[in-house]
Parts: C-alpha cells; sequence; structure tokens
C-alpha cells in the first residue's frame, strides 16, 4: 500500500490537512485528490470541526497538477477532471478553510489558495498562474482566482504566466497576508481564533451569503462549462508539448529561436 500522501489530524475544533508529498513538490497527483478529497469530507462532516486548515510539509505548498500524469493522457482521462470537486468542497465548505503557505504555490495550487476563505503566506513564498507557459489554459481555477483578483492584475497575470511574490499577492487579493517566516503560525493562528469566535450556523450561512447568487449547483455548472476546455488543453498537441518540454527541462517549439 502507498504511503499516505495527506495528513488528518483534529485538535480543538481545527482540522489540519497537511499535505506531504515532498517527491513532487505536492503536485496534485491521483493520490494526493483521493486523499484530499477524503479529509475535507471528514471535516465538513465532523460537527466538532469548526476551522479547517490547508498546510504542507517540505518547501513548496502545492505545484499544481502532477504533469507526469498528465503527459500522454486523452481528454477523458486528464487529472484536471476531478478538480472541480475538491475546489468546490473547499468554496462549498459550511467550515471556514484557512491555507498556510510556507512556500510557493502554482497553477492548480493557486487555485487552492483562491478556494480557501483565508490565505496566509510567508514573505518569500511566490505564486505563478504557469499554466499557459505549458500551453494549457488555467480554466478550471479561474472560477475560485478571477474573483479574488483586480481585473488587470488577472489578465496580466493568466495571460504572460510570470511569477509574482507574496506582497504583490496580497496586494491584489489573492491572499490575505503575507508575513515573515517565523510570523506564519502565530498569523494563521490569530485569523482561526478569531474564527472559532464566531457561530458555526452563523458562520456557515455568512459562507453561503459571502457567494452570493453562487449556489452549490451554479458552481457544478461553472466548473463543467471549464472543464472541458482545461482538459482539452492537457490533451492537445500543444498541451502535450509544452508538459513534454518542461519535464526535459528545454523550451516548447513555440518559442520562436533568438
Amino acid at each position: 500500500m502507498a504511503d499516505e500522501l495527506v495528513h488528518y489530524a483534529v485538535d480543538r475544533g481545527v482540522a489540519t490537512i497537511t499535505l506531504d508529498s515532498l517527491s513532487n513538490r505536492n503536485a496534485l497527483s491521483k493520490q494526493l485528490r483521493a486523499e484530499l478529497k477524503q479529509h475535507l469530507t471528514s471535516a465538513i462532516d465532523d460537527d466538532a470541526v469548526r476551522v479547517i486548515v490547508l498546510d504542507h510539509t517540505g518547501s513548496v505548498f502545492c505545484a499544481g497538477m502532477d504533469l507526469k500524469e498528465a503527459r500522454g493522457s486523452g481528454a477523458s482521462d486528464q487529472g484536471v477532471n476531478e478538480f472541480p470537486q475538491l475546489l468546490a468542497q473547499i468554496m462549498t465548505s459550511p467550515k471556514p478553510v484557512v491555507a498556510k503557505l510556507a512556500g510557493p504555490a502554482r497553477a492548480g495550487g493557486v487555485g487552492i489558495v483562491a478556494a480557501a476563505d483565508i490565505a496566509v503566506a510567508v514573505e518569500d513564498a511566490t505564486f505563478a498562474f504557469s499554466e499557459v507557459r505549458i500551453g494549457v489554459v488555467p480554466a478550471v481555477i479561474s472560477i475560485p482566482v478571477l474573483p479574488r483578483l483586480l481585473p488587470r492584475a488577472g489578465h496580466e497575470l493568466f495571460l504572460t504566466g510570470e511569477k509574482f511574490d507574496a506582497a504583490r499577492a496580497a496586494d491584489i487579493g489573492l491572499i490575505n497576508s503575507a508575513v515573515p517566516a517565523d510570523a506564519l503560525d502565530d498569523e494563521v493562528q490569530r485569523f482561526v481564533t478569531a474564527l472559532v469566535a464566531g457561530g458555526p450556523h452563523a458562520v456557515a450561512a455568512t459562507k453561503e451569503l459571502l457567494r452570493g447568487d453562487t449556489r452549490a449547483e451554479d458552481l457544478e455548472k461553472s466548473f463543467n462549462d471549464m472543464l472541458g476546455l482545461s482538459a482539452q488543453f492537457f490533451a492537445s498537441e500543444e498541451g502535450q508539448e509544452g508538459i513534454t518540454a518542461f519535464a526535459e527541462k528545454r523550451k516548447p517549439n513555440w518559442i520562436p529561436d533568438a
């Protein structure tokens, strides 16, 4: 049996879900997705849980989809097909979700950050919507991400795939705060303490209010609309070339020669 890639612990009303897949920088492999979904369900269903904290081991919060699994797969076999379920679980959870980043997030990992209600990162964490640079489209993550971002920032960062730091992530609305590494635990605890102070039913209703007119079934439709586009590009000739080039540490063939 494969070692567990996602750990789960509950202490005084706080469920901590920890990504622990160091070999691929906590990328969203099939096993990791399944375990994360299972632990999110456990936390949501447990009446004793008041807040969910998404944590990680290692230097990277989440590197996005597992490109080794995406390589050579058809559109119907792409792991991105299962990803909307995870994002929807986080977004519609009646318990508030706090993302704790001691390191970078990329692509789908940034989608998880955006889906969370609160996100705190260390100052030297970096972010990137790197999809276009491997020939795919950030379609699925656009649903949680774009409502967070200033419009100009969304256009710039989605189209260029450029890396940006935690200070800018806070400025454009992606995260709540960027703190020194030695202040990360205290900052997360500050938010957790504040969230636990609210009545659980009132907090759940307020989360629903904050989604506005986006009901769970509407959210599912929005994800389904984006899913085909995302999976199509992962399986496309361009996407497979980008994924292969990334694995081989070379430029994809669409970049003009100098």
